[in-house]
């Protein structure tokens, strides 16, 4: 089977992205973070971040068609993002670890269109984990009066995210990958206090610690999910929209 595909996860850095698309123009490039629904590989305990359980399913499955992964693997992702590339490399794979901790002021970041605009709240989403591959400029989306706020990370089943109406402004993680700033502690801590905020952090990731000290700090909801959100996380969300 012909090798065509660069796979990655998390936000490498723009250097080490820009350098491979030259070295191997005709690839596709993979998310490994996002879920497929692949066979599982059985390669983590049960009990393991549903987001670092992707990386592993979709990197076994797509094995034979991977050229090299680009593995985020610093404060930019988590140490489970760095014990994967290593596990990996282990396993064959041809792994470049990327560390992509440069930040700045936020008085210096760039704007953050996607997040502030009037479109579903899936649909910013998906734009800002495209966008780290393919670059397009999202200036011209008009900015929207929020109404409520979502923090943290890409949800592993998206689908919870249309429990939002459309003028939901993100921040935590997500904020600084469009901020091109993915490592900036000082903007991830960043909400706008007068707005309900929804914080969301991974079953199992170390992020629920910020999510809960930030719920607990500006009076919002804080909710982890695992792989696949429960009737009880949806009715949570659905409560927390309404009443606020």
């Amino acid at each position: 089977m012909t090798k065509d595909i660069i796979a990655f996860w998390g936000y490498p850095h723009p250097d080490l992205i820009n350098k491979t698309k030259k070295l191997y123009p005709r690839a596709k490039w993979v998310d490994l973070d996002i879920c497929f629904n692949y066979p599982p590989s059985k390669f983590t305990p049960d009990a393991y971040c549903g987001i670092i359980k992707n990386i592993f399913d979709n990197s076994f499955y797509l094995k034979d068609r991977i050229i090299k992964i680009l593995a985020a693997a610093g404060k930019d992702k988590c140490d489970s993002g760095f014990f994967a590339a290593n596990l990996l490399k282990n396993e064959g794979f041809e792994v470049e670890i990327s560390y992509f901790e440069d930040t700045l002021p936020l008085n210096q970041l760039p704007d953050v269109p996607i997040c502030k605009s009037s479109l579903p709240l899936k649909k910013k989403i998906e734009l800002i984990t495209a966008n780290i591959v393919e670059q397009k400029d999202y200036s011209h989306l008009e900015p929207s009066r929020a109404q409520f706020g979502f923090w943290g990370v890409p949800p592993n089943d998206l689908n919870i995210l249309d429990l939002f109406p459309d003028n939901t402004h993100v921040f935590g993680w997500t904020r600084c990958v469009e901020a091109k700033n993915p490592a900036n502690m000082e903007l991830e801590l960043y909400v706008e206090p007068d707005i309900p905020t929804v914080f969301f952090a991974q079953t199992f990731c170390a992020k629920t610690a910020l999510a809960k000290y930030l719920a607990d700090k500006y009076n919002g909801l804080c909710i982890d999910i695992d792989a696949v959100p429960s009737n009880s996380a949806y009715a949570k969300i659905e409560a927390f929209l309404r009443l606020r």
